[in-house]
């Protein structure tokens, strides 16, 4: 499925949203005017078979080794999962944190030393989720170096991160896809399309240059 089309879908189900005045926060400490949900697919049972659909394609097309399926814990659990029930495989989750608890777990399931794990993930920002999570899955046993994501920010600093870790990115859509398709369809105005460029150009700065930075 081509990325205009993932990106339609992100876009008509309404987990793009934008708020030039009172910016979202990231877990990164990012403020940015424009925030992705894609936790909203779990309520469009269509849409979210479409989406693991093309994930499941684009893993074939590019010949991704894949052995076991992983999901970084909590947002990225479901695609994760319907993703390992479509190709049949097993499938693990990593958590924040490992468990203070019962066996003290941070990787989830299975483990079978020396597989190939494929990380899934809803979005990407700076990829220090990601990243985190394929060094989880390399402490534990498995072999990873691909991450497979619905979107990405296209953001420098994710781009630094997965090359520093030697990790490779597959994003069924991106930042520059999404916003061009919102503006052609008329999700978005001349403005917030502009606002949403220049957040993208300096991410970590936007804020201050604007006099939106807030503790």
């Amino acid at each position: 499925m081509k990325s205009e089309k993932i990106a339609e879908i992100l876009l008509k189900i309404g987990a793009v949203s934008l708020r030039p005045k009172k910016p979202f926060r990231y877990s990164s400490g990012i403020l940015s005017p424009i925030y992705t949900d894609n936790r909203l697919l779990m309520g469009y049972p269509k849409e979210r078979k479409s989406i693991v659909k093309a994930m499941k394609e684009l893993i074939e097309d590019k010949k991704i080794s894949c052995e076991f399926i992983s999901g970084t814990a909590t947002a990225a659990i479901p695609h994760a999962a319907w993703l390992a029930d479509l190709m049949k495989k097993p499938m693990v989750y990593v958590r924040s944190d490992r468990k203070d608890h019962g066996k003290e777990n941070q990787v989830e399931g299975l483990i079978k030393q020396g597989a190939v794990a494929l990380n899934v993930e809803d979005l990407i920002s700076t990829g220090g989720s990601a990243i985190s999570t394929i060094e989880t899955l390399r402490n534990a046993g498995f072999v990873a170096k691909d991450c497979v994501a619905i979107f990405t920010y296209e953001m420098k600093k994710a781009s630094e991160a997965f090359a520093n870790a030697g990790v490779t990115l597959h994003a069924l859509t991106t930042f520059s896809t999404l916003i061009r398709v919102a503006k052609e369809k008329g999700y978005i105005s001349d403005t917030e399309l502009s606002i949403a460029k220049e957040w993208n150009n300096d991410p970590e700065n936007w804020a201050k240059r604007f006099g939106l930075e807030v503790s």
